[in-house]
């Protein structure tokens, strides 16, 4: 399929050569005169990317290029004029512009900036697919309609959930509706940094703070300057580290490590857990004065069992994204899997449906995924089995040759394999969640033959 261009120009030579050149390469080109023209062609019209002149008659570019953003913000906008100025060009990049090309345009430039920003692009698609919500449930709709009206404001949003529900995706979703949408996004995993990291990653520190700070370096806060930091798992912040960042919140600036003098953020901060943080105030764990500076707006991510329908529209979607990653023909999956697959508790949610698929795609040999692939290959995870998990119980083979040890060896492997699946195979986090030890985690592991939704053992 061409590559569709749009090119905004009020001098129809300019108009004239563009579209012979990029004609010439494959190109696919309309061409208007006004701004007005462009964003009704842009409003009928799927474009790759848009040509934008500033100086036009009506609406001039830099106004067109503001509504393209509000509409499209994904749509690729290069800005081209004769009275180039650095106020010009910072106003159109702080708007979103991809790049700016001065007249008279040079035809080996231009095919060059095409060619990568398209590089660009592709890459770019490619990452969002991974980042894309998918679904057309009742409960996935009123997610969209929740997280739409949350980007409007500049408010602290909180966002809760089980493990693999997509926390991380929502948190994309609201800065990429916001007006923080140019500007940058950095996530913060609470739970992956230890304590004595978590406060340099977040603040930063001046060289000769501590030991082995031999350069300085700038925190997430500072990154995240004039957008938004995604602070996820923040239930597994240390009391201490949770202080700090309550005065960050309330004072809007930071002090690095080593530091003399605070500095001003403009940050806008979306937490996410899977912790009850009401609960965990309770127990001392989370400070109750921090929780009411992160959660002015509340927003739940329903677990994959509330929202059965939608199985078989991820299915297809991962099974395209993986084949495609994979380098492997199209894939199609029956409608007996899907239905296979709609029994299941899914108690890792959809990170846990992810995997599955990923692991289909790659070794199914067949063009259809058929019931038998999906039972076959997801037997570890409970798919297909006497066992699988209903609600908050377990459903026990009703099978009167299963001795008591047999049942009870059967009830907690699958608790394990629920624990482990809920926390993404770290097994420092399920041995936290079972309540026991790792060492005695490890070697139920190795006992059940237990295998992580990756295909590793």
């Amino acid at each position: 399929m061409a590559v569709r261009i749009l090119v905004v120009d009020d001098e129809p030579n300019i108009r004239k050569s563009i579209k012979g050149l990029l004609e010439d390469k494959g190109y696919e080109l309309e061409t208007v005169a006004t701004g007005e023209d462009a964003l009704f062609c842009i409003e009928k019209n799927n474009f790759d990317i848009v040509l934008l002149d500033i100086v036009l008659p009506g609406i001039d570019g830099i106004q067109v290029l503001e509504k393209i953003k509000q509409n499209k913000p994904y749509l690729p906008v290069v800005m081209i004029s004769g009275q180039a100025t650095i106020d010009n060009a910072v106003k159109a990049t702080k708007l979103g512009a991809y790049d700016f090309l001065e007249k008279p345009i040079i035809g080996e430039k231009l095919l060059l900036l095409i060619t990568h920003l398209l590089e660009h692009e592709g890459l770019k698609r490619q990452v969002a697919k991974r980042y894309t919500m998918v679904g057309s449930s009742n409960a996935i709709k009123k997610l969209y309609e929740e997280l739409k009206r949350a980007a409007q404001s500049n408010s602290r949003v909180l966002i809760h959930g089980e493990s693999g529900t997509g926390k991380e995706l929502v948190a994309r979703a609201i800065h990429d509706y916001s007006p923080r949408k140019t500007q940058p996004f950095i996530t913060v995993n609470c739970a992956a940094l230890p304590k004595e990291l978590i406060e340099s990653e977040l603040f930063g520190y001046e060289k000769g703070a501590f030991t082995g700070a031999i350069t300085k370096k700038e925190g997430k806060f500072i990154l995240a300057n004039t957008g938004t930091l995604f602070l996820d798992e923040v239930g597994d912040m240390s009391l201490e580290t949770q202080a700090k960042l309550l005065r960050v919140l309330e004072e809007g600036e930071i002090e690095p490590l080593g530091g003399k003098t605070p500095i001003k953020v403009d940050v806008r901060v979306i937490s996410a857990t899977n912790k009850n943080l009401e609960y965990e105030t309770q127990k001392g764990n989370f400070r109750q004065d921090l929780l009411f500076r992160i959660n002015v707006i509340p927003i739940f991510v329903p677990p994959l069992r509330e929202r059965i329908e939608d199985i078989g529209i991820l299915s297809k979607y991962f099974i395209k994204l993986f084949c495609e990653e994979n380098g492997k023909r199209s894939k199609d999956i029956e409608s007996s899997a899907i239905k296979e697959l709609e029994k299941y508790n899914w108690p890792g949610n959809v990170r846990e449906l992810k995997n599955l698929m990923e692991r289909l795609v790659i070794m199914v040999p067949r063009d259809t995924i058929t019931v038998n692939d999906v039972v076959s290959l997801s037997r570890p995870v409970g798919i297909g089995s006497k066992e699988m998990i209903v609600g908050q119980g377990f459903s026990l083979a009703k099978n009167e040759e299963l001795s008591l040890r047999q049942r009870v060896d059967n009830f907690e492997r699958t608790l394990i394999q629920q624990a482990l699946i809920a926390a993404d195979w770290n097994i420092k986090k399920a041995a936290a969640i079972l309540k026991t030890d790792r060492a005695n985690l490890y070697r139920k592991i190795r006992e059940y033959g237990l295998t992580d939704c990756r295909g590793n053992s």
